[in-house]
């Protein structure tokens, strides 16, 4: 028996020497590409190497860990949101919203990329490769309106305080669905001419053709990134704008107070329901903060393409996927760790999986209330 044939590795041998080969040579990143998904690729894309192996398994395997712990995560928060009846409050519903989204985008994302960076290509096909672009653009626009309607529903508690009109179930579940409608309609122009969906410089995964040179596909990005990033960033400034400056004012009224009184410090009721407040306010702020530091690779990316401003490389693409998926794993160790009555919960049904002894969180429990946290559902 020849000894090649005991050596479990000698047949995948000559398969890495070949990509390793192809590696520096004259070969194209396009070369493996399907023959269906050609018409797709655009001509930029010929004059790059293939990347090598490396990356494309470095993408694969951070993708999973990121894919496992998104999915754990946001799979925990909706099943503690949902089981627990102090957690079923009309601000909480965004909160669930943001959770089954994360989670969606993961269970739709992840597999696809993984697969295909173990093939370094594209396999799926053109129709696939649509739905999977789709799934991107329709779950990442849900994530950020939601974040914008959770620093609206900041903004109402925290600047307006007992003049505000709280908001309801209905209030809640009729912003959910305005997310979800308008994010859907902005999904589905690109199937019906209106710019394309198409594999990306890396051949793993796909989205918006950035490097058509027709102005009418370019108005789509334009239009896309104004409603999808730069106005909800303008609106959470905003919001934390004001708030940040209705903390102030509170916080200095509350130190005169003190003063006059010859105390030092008041630890009324209301201080501590705004301090709790301005701390879940931060923890917004933390989390929408992530999302643009997520999403700001892709929109670099895109007007890169459509302005022409610099060379847009296969590996280049590829930090806009990482960071993109990365999103879905930071709002549910945000919340975790912040919310307390989240916390409590997860304590009671997965003492292992908690952050704190359970007397620590029955403690924060009560020091933490918000009005958010507090208010009870409406019709």
């Amino acid at each position: 028996m020849a000894m090649d044939s005991l050596d479990p590795g000698a047949a995948s041998a000559p398969a890495w020497a070949g990509k390793i080969e192809a590696y520096g040579s004259n070969h194209t990143v396009i070369d493996q590409v399907l023959p269906e998904m050609l018409h797709l690729i655009d001509p930029h894309w010929y004059q790059f190497p293939p990347m090598n192996p490396l990356w494309h398994g470095l993408l694969g395997f951070v993708i999973a860990v990121l894919g496992f712990i998104s999915l754990s995560g946001n799979g925990m928060v909706i099943y503690i949101f949902t089981t627990t009846k102090t957690l079923k409050t009309p601000s909480n519903l965004l909160v669930l919203n943001l959770a089954v989204s994360d989670f969606l985008m993961m269970t739709c994302m992840a597999p696809p990329l993984v697969v295909n960076s173990y093939h370094e290509t594209w396999v799926f096909g053109p129709l696939a490769c649509a739905l999977y672009a789709a799934a991107g653009s329709l779950f990442g626009t849900i994530s950020i309106w939601t974040m914008t309607m959770i620093a609206f529903d900041r903004y109402n508690v925290i600047v307006k305080g007992i003049a505000a009109k709280p908001m309801t179930n209905n209030g809640a579940l009729l912003r959910i669905l305005a997310i979800w409608v308008s994010s859907l309609a902005w999904t589905v122009a690109p199937m019906f001419g209106w710019n394309r969906y198409v594999p990306e410089g890396n051949m793993t995964a796909c989205g918006t053709d950035y490097l058509n040179k027709d102005w009418f596909s370019r108005s789509y990005i334009v239009a896309y990134a104004i409603f999808c990033y730069f106005t909800p960033l303008a609106l959470i400034i905003y919001s934390y704008f004001f708030i940040i400056q209705a903390v102030a004012a509170h916080e200095k009224a509350m130190r005169e107070q003190a003063k006059k009184m010859n105390v030092a410090s008041l630890r009324s009721s209301e201080a501590a329901n705004t301090s709790a407040e301005c701390k879940l306010a931060k923890v917004a702020l933390m989390t929408i903060s992530l999302w643009f530091m997520a999403w700001t690779p892709y929109l670099v990316i895109n007007f890169t393409g459509i302005f022409e401003t610099a060379t847009i490389s296969p590996l280049g693409t590829i930090w806009g996927s990482v960071f993109a998926k990365a999103n879905a794993v930071y709002n549910p160790i945000v919340y975790g760790i912040s919310h307390p009555k989240y916390r409590a919960a997860l304590y009671q049904r997965f003492p292992s999986l908690a952050c704190q002894p359970a007397a620590d969180d029955n403690t924060s429990q009560v020091s933490g209330k918000t009005a958010v946290c507090e208010e009870k559902p409406s019709a």
